[in-house]
C-alpha cells in the first residue's frame, strides 16, 4: 500500500469507494439521504479538501482522506478493504503530515466512534443535526495531547 495525494482524475473512483464505504457502515442512512449526497460529493466536496488516498500495488484506490483547516472531513476504506490498517495510516497521514486535531463523526455510527477514540480523539461537544441539517447527530471529537 502507498498513500499519495489524489487529483481530479481519481475523483470518480473516490466516489465509488465513498458510497461502498456508506453503504457498509452507515446503516442508518436511507436511499433517498445517499443519493442527493453524489454530486454534492463530486462537485464541492472532493474540492473542499487536500485529498490522500491510499493505493494497492496495481493502483486500485483502497481508501482515502480529505482534510482541510486542521479537520479531517472525510475518511472511507473500501468494504473489502476495512480491517488492514488503512484507515490508521490515512488517518496519522492526516495528523502528522497536515496537523489534523479534529473531526466530527456521526453518532450512529459506532464503528467510526471506536476507531477515533482508538486513535487518541475524545468526545468534545455534540450536534444534533448533520451538516445538511438532516437529524443525524454529529458528534465533536478533537486529538488528545500526548
Amino acid at each position: 500500500m502507498r498513500l499519495e495525494p489524489a487529483g481530479e482524475a481519481d475523483h470518480p473512483e473516490l466516489l465509488a469507494v465513498w458510497e461502498a464505504s456508506v453503504r457498509a457502515t452507515h446503516h442508518f442512512l436511507a436511499e433517498e439521504d445517499i443519493l442527493p449526497l453524489r454530486p454534492l460529493i463530486l462537485e464541492h466536496y472532493f474540492d473542499a479538501v487536500t485529498l490522500c488516498c491510499a493505493r494497492d500495488m496495481a493502483g486500485k484506490i483502497l481508501g482515502f482522506s480529505g482534510v482541510a483547516h486542521g479537520n479531517l472531513e472525510m475518511l472511507f476504506v473500501a468494504p473489502d478493504s476495512r480491517g488492514r490498517g488503512i484507515g490508521t495510516a490515512l488517518c496519522r497521514h492526516a495528523v502528522d503530515r497536515f496537523g489534523v486535531t479534529r473531526v466530527d463523526v456521526n453518532e450512529q455510527n459506532p464503528q467510526a466512534l471506536g476507531f477515533y477514540e482508538r486513535f487518541g480523539f475524545e468526545v468534545v461537544g455534540r450536534s444534533p443535526l448533520d451538516g445538511q441539517g438532516k437529524p443525524f447527530p454529529l458528534l465533536h471529537m478533537k486529538l488528545r495531547r500526548s
